[in-house]
C-alpha cells in the first residue's frame, strides 16, 4: 500500500481483490471531497455496486440510493439515484482526467453531481473541463482494472467498504 501523507483526505476502498487507496483533492474540489468523506463515514458507500463499467474507459459506482447490494438491489435502477443530500456545484479545474483519477458522475446538468463517481481506466482527456476531478488512485489500481465490465455487469463487483484513512486504526 502507498504511503498515506494526509489520512484525513485519503479514502481506503476495499474491493474483492484488495484495497484501493484514493487521495482526495480538497484544494481543487472541496465540496466533492467533503461529500465523499461524509458518505464514507456514514457507511453509505459500503456494498454499493459498480453499475457501469466500460472496458478501456471507466468504472462508475456510488449510487447509494439504488446500488446497495444488501437492500433490494435493483441493478436496472442503479445510476439513477443520489444520496438524498443536495446536489453539488461543479468544481471544474485544469486537472486532466488521467488514468486513476476520480471524476464526479452527473446528469447533463453540470451542477447535478451527488454521490456517484467514476475511476478512469485510461487517460480520458475528452472529459476535461466537463466533469469534476476530485481524487486520484495512489495504490491498488490493479484492483480497479479487475472490476467486472458491463452496463450493467451481470454479476457486478462492489465496494465492500469505504473508509477515511484517519478513522481506521493502524
Amino acid at each position: 500500500m502507498a504511503e498515506i501523507k494526509d489520512p484525513e483526505n485519503t479514502i481506503l476502498m476495499e474491493l474483492t481483490g484488495g484495497t484501493v487507496v484514493i487521495e482526495l483533492l480538497p484544494d481543487v474540489a472541496p465540496g466533492h471531497a467533503e461529500r465523499m468523506k461524509e458518505l464514507a463515514r456514514s457507511g453509505q458507500y459500503d456494498n454499493v455496486a459498480f453499475h457501469r463499467v466500460i472496458d478501456g474507459f471507466m468504472a462508475q459506482t456510488g449510487d447509494v440510493a439504488n446500488g446497495n447490494m444488501e437492500n433490494d438491489f435493483n441493478l436496472r435502477m442503479a445510476g439513477t439515484g443520489g444520496s438524498g443530500l443536495p446536489d453539488l456545484k461543479a468544481e471544474f479545474s485544469k486537472l486532466p482526467h488521467d488514468r486513476g483519477t476520480l471524476g464526479a458522475a452527473r446528469s447533463q446538468m453540470p451542477d447535478s453531481a451527488n454521490s456517484q463517481f467514476f475511476i478512469n481506466f485510461k487517460d480520458n482527456h475528452f472529459l476535461n473541463g466537463q466533469y469534476t476531478v476530485y481524487g486520484r488512485v495512489t495504490s491498488g489500481m490493479e484492483h480497479v482494472d479487475a472490476i467486472v465490465k458491463g452496463e450493467p455487469p451481470a454479476n457486478p463487483d462492489r465496494m465492500i467498504s469505504v473508509k477515511v484513512a484517519a478513522d481506521v486504526d493502524a
